[in-house]
């Protein structure tokens, strides 16, 4: 894993695509871009795939980032705007994918919970601990930005843990290195001890 890299976040969306753009040194992240690209104007559903397919591929070339991190679509009740935000999602993933640029997907909450600490957060909390993490004065117009810079920051966390942790090749290894870390499996029906 390099010292420095560079991490893309997408917020995918069919109206407005978020996105953040952030530079690791070390333990170190800083913001190097935040932004929107906004689709309402375009009528025809695969007129804004076309144009989620160019802003992503734009961003890995102008940015060249080293992984890429999207936010997974959540489940909503309403089918049809479910599967325009997979479409949209998929895009994004297959221009990042197009240039041999590792995907990492994750859930809102789990974005949340690694940004305040809250799977429930609100937009508004998330773009404020992002204010203090990356120390940026302005918020963007509308926060969808944010969400994508929050996606690229909740990466930088989990591979952060990654690294810090000791490398093993195997889970008796990691159990060796790691005894603290490992809860006895108790199976249900039987008395421990016994």
């Amino acid at each position: 894993m390099p010292q420095e890299r560079i991490i893309l976040g997408i917020d995918p969306g069919t109206t407005i695509m978020g996105y953040g753009v952030i530079r690791v040194n070390g333990n170190n992240p800083e913001l190097v871009a935040l932004g929107l690209l906004e689709l309402q104007k375009f009528d025809d559903h695969h007129a804004r795939l076309k144009k989620i397919l160019d802003r992503t591929l734009g961003l890995i070339d102008e940015y060249h980032p080293v992984e890429m991190a999207i936010e997974a679509p959540f489940y909503e009740k309403n089918i049809q705007s479910m599967l325009k935000l997979g479409r949209a999602q998929g895009v994004a993933i297959a221009a990042a994918l197009s240039r041999d640029l590792p995907v990492f997907e994750y859930a809102p909450r789990k974005i949340k919970q690694s940004i305040v600490g809250n799977g429930n957060a609100s937009k508004e909390q998330v773009a404020a601990m992002l204010m203090k993490i990356l120390k940026f004065d302005e918020l963007p117009k509308k926060l969808d930005a944010t969400d994508g810079l929050a996606a690229a920051v909740c990466h930088f966390y989990q591979k952060k843990i990654d690294i810090t942790g000791p490398s093993v090749k195997s889970w008796k290894e990691f159990m060796s290195k790691n005894p603290k870390k490992v809860i006895a499996f108790q199976p249900p029906g039987k008395k421990s001890g016994k």
